[in-house]
C-alpha cells in the first residue's frame, strides 16, 4: 500500500488492482485495519494547500477614507425574478453614497457607479473594501481603483464579519417596516430604495455614531448638535438632579471606524492565567 504507484490510491483500489493482477493479500476491511494501526488511515491523495488569507484591517479616522460596497438581491414580481441592489457606504460616518438598483450584477454597472459615487463624493477615498464576488473582484473595477490610486481590500472567503458595515446596512434594509414582501417592477425597486436611503442618510439616528444621523456625521455637523443635545441634558439635570445618577452628557461620536480592530481581536483571545507572586 505504500508502493508509489499506490500512494494516491484508496485501499479498495489497491484491492481491485492487486485482484485483477492475480494476487490476494487481505480485504479491503483488513487494509484499512493496517494503514490504522500504522498511522497511515487519513487522506492518501495529495491534498491542495493555500497560504492563510490575510485578515483585512481598515481603519477610518473620518469620512471619506474608506468606503465599503456589497450587492444584494432584491425578490421581483414572481419567483425566481431578483433585483440587484448595489449599495456604497461609507465606514466613517454610515452614510450611502453611492447606490443603484439593476437586472443583474455587472462589472460594467457597478465600474461606472464607483466612478460616479468618487466624482460626486469629491474626494477620492483612500481605500475601498469589498467582498469577493465576481463584481467585486473584475478587471473592470480593479482597473478603475488602479487608475484612481485607490486601495482594494477584499474580505476572506466566506467570511461576512469581514465586511461588516455593508452587511449590517443590508439587514437594516430588510428589516424596515415597509419593506415589501416583492417589489412590482425594477422601477419600484429602485424608487423605494432611493426613499429608504434618503430617511435612513438624513433622518435615522445610528446607534454605531452617537446616534446621529449620518448625514450629519458625513457633513461635518454632528459636533455642533452634540453641543446643543449637552446643552438640553445640562437644563435637564439643573432641573431635576434626583433624577440622575450622574451628570448626563450625550452619547461620544466614535473616533475612528475600524473593520477588524485589532484591539478588539486581542481582547476576544484567552486571557493569560494569573500566577502565583502577581499578574503575568
Amino acid at each position: 500500500m505504500n508502493e508509489p504507484r499506490y500512494a494516491d490510491l484508496a485501499p479498495a483500489q489497491i484491492w481491485a488492482r492487486e485482484l485483477h493482477e492475480g494476487r490476494y493479500h487481505c480485504s479491503v476491511r483488513t487494509m484499512y485495519r493496517i494503514l490504522a494501526e500504522a498511522g497511515q488511515n487519513g487522506e492518501r491523495r495529495r491534498q491542495a494547500t493555500h497560504p492563510p488569507r490575510t485578515v483585512p484591517k481598515l481603519v477610518a479616522s473620518g469620512p471619506s477614507q474608506v468606503f465599503s460596497w456589497d450587492i444584494t438581491r432584491l425578490a421581483g414580481p414572481k419567483k425566481g425574478v431578483w433585483y440587484h441592489a448595489y449599495v456604497i457606504i461609507d465606514i466613517h460616518s454610515r452614510y450611502i453614497v453611492g447606490h443603484t438598483v439593476e437586472r443583474a450584477e455587472s462589472s460594467d454597472r457597478a465600474e461606472e457607479l464607483i466612478r460616479e459615487t468618487i466624482d460626486r463624493n469629491g474626494i477620492v477615498p483612500a481605500t475601498v473594501h469589498a467582498d469577493r464576488g465576481t463584481s467585486m473582484t473584475s478587471k473592470k473595477v480593479s482597473q478603475l481603483l488602479i487608475d484612481l490610486g485607490v486601495t482594494r481590500s477584499h474580505s476572506r472567503p466566506k467570511t461576512s464579519n469581514d465586511n461588516p458595515y455593508s452587511e449590517s446596512q443590508f439587514k437594516t434594509v430588510k428589516y424596515a417596516p415597509d419593506y415589501p414582501e416583492r417589489f412590482d417592477s425594477l422601477a419600484h425597486a429602485l424608487e423605494w430604495l432611493d426613499a429608504f436611503i434618503a430617511q435612513y442618510n438624513h433622518e435615522h439616528r445610528h446607534s454605531g455614531i452617537g446616534f446621529h444621523t449620518p448625514a450629519s456625521v458625513h457633513f461635518d455637523t454632528a459636533e455642533q448638535v452634540r453641543d446643543q443635545r449637552a446643552v438640553t441634558l445640562a437644563d435637564a439635570y439643573k432641573r431635576h438632579p434626583e433624577r440622575f445618577a450622574r451628570r448626563p452628557r450625550p452619547p461620544e461620536i466614535p473616533a475612528r471606524a475600524w473593520v477588524n480592530d485589532p484591539a478588539r481581536r486581542r481582547e476576544a483571545q484567552p486571557q493569560p492565567s494569573v500566577s502565583v507572586g502577581g499578574w503575568e
